[in-house]
């Protein structure tokens, strides 16, 4: 009779652990998805690239753009990667003085690390100066970034 007990206590226990892992899972999700693309304004101060907080045109392989300047970490085998370059040179394109500059994160380890890189696509928009003035992962929408351009 007590193996049978001990069996309904481990069905039991199974099952709670079964729904707490779901239930974790299912906010987890929530979260990124609400999350995901969005396209946050950042402290110009808090961002870590060089001494004067700033990226440089010799830390993105080209020149800035006058008015901003959309800098993409992608990565080979990132299909999500694609579709955001499309938004990315659109927008620049529709848009004067602004340049988009696309870094493979195996290449660019550096700023990846400085700028703390944790997935691709992730798109940083930069102010003539080369501060940081807003970061997005996932796929960013078109409408977040015209509207950080204007801000």
């Amino acid at each position: 009779m007590q193996s049978c007990e001990l069996l309904e206590a481990l069905d039991v226990a199974g099952l709670v652990v079964c729904v707490a892992v779901l239930l974790v899972a299912a906010v987890f999700g929530l979260v990124r998805r609400r999350t995901d693309g969005r396209l946050r304004a950042r402290a110009a101060a808090r961002t870590p690239a060089s001494e004067a907080g700033r990226l440089v045109a010799a830390d993105l392989g080209g020149p800035l753009g006058s008015r901003a300047t959309l800098v993409q970490f992608s990565s080979e085998f990132c299909a999500p990667c694609r579709a955001v370059r499309r938004v990315l040179e659109e927008v620049s394109a529709e848009h004067g003085g602004v340049v988009h500059v696309e870094l493979d994160v195996s290449r660019h380890m550096r700023l990846v690390r400085l700028l703390n890189i944790l997935r691709t696509p992730t798109v940083l928009v930069l102010d003539a100066e080369g501060r940081v003035v807003g970061r997005g992962s996932g796929r960013v929408r078109k409408a977040d970034l015209v509207a950080a351009l204007a801000g």
